[in-house]
Order: C-alpha cells, then sequence, then structure tokens
C-alpha cells in the first residue's frame, strides 16, 4: 500500500535552501557588492567553500537569489483600453504578495553599483515587459515604449521599498492605480 506521502528533501536541497536563503537576505540589505560569499556562508551556517561547491561562484548564486518574475498581464488576455491598468495591479501585487519582491530588491539595491547586477535588470525588463507592450502600439517603438514603461515602475519600486518615501509609502493601491496607470497607458500604447 502506498502513501504518497512527499519526499523529504535531501541534506543537499536543505543546505541549497539556507545558502539561497542567507543569499537573499545580505544581498536584499546589503547589495550585491555589501555581501560576500563569507557573510553569506556565516549566515548560513556552513563553510564558504561550501557556496561556491553549490554555486560555483558569486556571480552564479545572486543570479539565483535575485530570480524575478514580474508577473505582468499576458497581452492575450488585456484588451488595450486596459493595459496601462493592468500593468501596475500585476506590479503592486507581486511587489506585496509575492516571493519574487525580494528578488526585485536584490535587483534594485545592486544594479545601481554593479554592472552584473544592472544586466539582470536590463535583462528582466527586456524579457518581461518589453513583449507585453509590443502589440499595443507600433512595432517599431516597442523598445522606447517598454523603456518608458520600465522607469515608471522603476522609480515606484525605488521610492515605496526601497526607499520608503512616507507620501509614496501612504499611497493605497487604488491611489496609485488612478494615478500611475494612465501613465502607464499612455507610455504602452504610444499614445498622446
Amino acid at each position: 500500500m502506498s502513501t504518497n506521502q512527499p519526499k523529504k528533501p535531501s541534506k543537499s536541497d536543505r543546505t541549497r535552501a539556507q545558502i539561497l536563503d542567507a543569499a537573499r537576505q545580505l544581498f536584499a540589505e546589503h547589495g550585491y557588492d555589501g555581501a560576500s560569499i563569507r557573510d553569506i556562508a556565516a549566515l548560513a551556517s556552513i563553510d564558504p567553500a561550501m557556496v561556491i561547491r553549490y554555486f560555483r561562484s558569486k556571480d552564479e548564486l545572486f543570479a539565483r537569489a535575485a530570480l524575478l518574475d514580474l508577473q505582468l498581464p499576458a497581452t492575450q488576455v488585456t484588451d488595450r483600453a486596459s493595459i496601462g491598468d493592468a500593468i501596475i495591479r500585476r506590479f503592486l501585487r507581486t511587489w506585496e504578495n509575492s516571493p519574487s519582491a525580494t528578488g526585485m530588491v536584490i535587483l534594485l539595491r545592486s544594479a545601481a553599483s554593479n554592472e552584473f547586477a544592472a544586466e539582470k535588470v536590463r535583462d528582466v525588463f527586456a524579457t518581461q515587459v518589453r513583449p507585453v507592450v509590443a502589440p499595443f502600439g507600433d512595432p517599431a517603438d516597442a523598445g522606447r515604449r517598454a523603456g518608458l514603461v520600465a522607469s515608471q515602475l522603476l522609480g515606484l519600486a525605488t521610492c515605496r521599498y526601497l526607499l520608503r518615501l512616507p507620501p509614496v509609502v501612504a499611497l493605497s493601491h487604488e491611489e496609485i492605480i488612478r494615478d500611475v496607470g494612465p501613465v502607464l497607458q499612455r507610455y504602452a500604447t504610444g499614445a498622446d
């Protein structure tokens, strides 16, 4: 008789998870340059050589810790008239109710001073924002429109979640949606 009980994680899986948890915490607090392999290992209560054994390099560990899915709406289910609203609603939901938020904090905190992290941010927006806005305007203009959408999202995230500017933190979701949604709509569609 089989009891479909979930398989217990191996010691190796638990060690890998400990390292990733420690890396996420330290990268989010101190950025890429402020978190060392030695610090991550100390927080994970393991030898620094184990970090390298599991992740080969600080860059690889960072890339795994900073995985980010913005969970933007699929263009097949979003119509042109509401793309700005859909983007900001999904972005707020992702930031405030998703494990992906840690990845964004890590990337934002690190990107200003580290080229590897900056490249990861560029990649996220090239692969996640551009495809969402591309169908809603001139295809030749998709990069510019995606860049403008990204500037709004990154600015909001920086002010609300990293810098914690009191007036921005105090805004309700509905206020943000009302004020930022139309701007994203104009940027996403290229409408004047």
